[in-house]
């Protein structure tokens, strides 16, 4: 990934009216996600890139900031405007942001 394009942002800097894109796996989203997160899992994204809005940043978040980076990457390596938010899910957690489970239960990061 040397000399690709990976714009990075503190997850407690992410704002709250963004385009934010999961790539968690979905056991890993299911546990504790942002609430108004999409979620995309790395392995589709090329699959399913059309998805995603047009014209706007794309802030991308995984557990810890690996899979992120490399969705952010690629992204704007295709045209895109990615941001790839720095630490993950767990600086996410660690901000004080707010996070939903699907089961109910209480979210934590997977």
């Amino acid at each position: 990934m040397d000399g690709m394009n990976v714009p990075e942002i503190d997850a407690a800097a992410v704002p709250d009216d963004v385009y934010l894109l999961d790539v968690r796996e979905p056991d890993e989203w299911q546990a504790g996600h942002a609430p108004a997160a999409v979620h995309i899992p790395l392995g589709t994204l090329q699959q399913r890139v059309d998805e995603l809005p047009a014209g706007v940043p794309v802030y991308v978040v995984c557990r810890v900031g690996g899979r992120s980076a490399q969705a952010t990457a690629w992204l704007n390596h295709i045209g895109r405007e990615a941001v790839n938010v720095g630490g993950g899910m767990q600086s996410w957690a660690a901000a004080g942001r707010p996070m939903v489970a699907e089961n109910g239960d209480s979210p934590y990061v997977a």
